[in-house]
């Protein structure tokens, strides 16, 4: 079976988290609490770049995989792509993203407002990917 993958939704879906995260943590919105709650040191000594580097890469390895996850349930299941798309990111984010946050912070013992914030930016972050690939499917899927 070949998987179509639509990369210009992937990489716009890629570009849509940093616009996720930039409007999440803002001062304005949840910044200084996330700061305040996780302990992170705002003085301007650590650099930018490489965190934007990290967050682009590894961005754009969940949107290629929410793509892939996508198009297979489609195939498999037919109906609405981005429906689809929709329901496979929200699965993805609960079976994974959400769980696996919530039992790192448990035994690290960070205070459950941070991993509800985290879990929430990443739940927001997800359906955004997931409206991007869903509404744009590889040519010839719909």
């Amino acid at each position: 079976m070949l998987i179509d993958v639509n990369y210009w939704a992937v990489i716009i879906a890629t570009l849509s988290t940093m616009l996720v995260g930039s409007i999440w943590y803002t001062p304005k919105v949840f910044g200084n609490y996330w700061m305040r709650v996780a302990k992170v040191d705002d003085s301007g000594e650590r650099g930018a770049v490489g965190p934007i580097l990290t967050t682009l890469v590894v961005s754009f390895i969940s949107a290629w995989v929410l793509a892939i996850a996508t198009q297979v349930a489609w195939t498999a299941l037919g109906g609405n792509y981005l429906l689809m798309a929709i329901t496979t990111g929200l699965m993805l984010w609960a079976g994974f993203t959400a769980a696996r946050f919530i039992t790192h912070d448990v035994f690290e013992g960070r205070p459950p407002g941070l991993t509800i914030l985290n879990i929430g930016h990443e739940f927001v972050t997800v359906i955004v990917m997931a409206l991007i690939i869903g509404a744009w499917p590889p040519a010839g899927t719909v």
